[in-house]
């Protein structure tokens, strides 16, 4: 990921609009800052998540609050609480889907 040229920009995600992707099971609400070909994301899974896709997009995601299990395609599973984070790339062979028995919020950058 390289950030692309933007001028210094301050955030207030409670004034960035809500857009809902359900999952296979629960949903996932965003806000999104986009600038060139950086996304940015607060993002809050319900209780009970599951994500309907394996993904295979690098990330920088940070728990900010409840517990996100993380599974790779290989059998890997990670869970992660308030204050972990994950990095994977865009390259190399991690597919990942993320679920959530009690719901999450994260920041995620790719």
């Amino acid at each position: 990921m390289e950030l692309p040229t933007l001028p210094f920009t301050v955030t207030d995600w409670a004034a960035v609009p809500v857009t809902e992707h359900p999952g296979e099971t629960g949903k996932a609400l965003w806000r999104t800052f986009r600038a060139g070909e950086l996304r940015v994301r607060m993002v809050e899974y319900t209780p009970g998540y599951l994500a309907d896709h394996w993904c295979d997009r690098g990330h920088v995601l940070f728990v900010v609050s409840g517990e996100l299990i993380t599974e790779l395609k290989d059998g890997r599973r990670f869970v992660l609480t308030a204050g972990m984070s994950y990095q994977v790339s865009d390259f190399g062979d991690h597919p990942h889907r993320s679920s959530t028995e009690i719901g999450a919020t994260l920041f995620i950058v790719d």
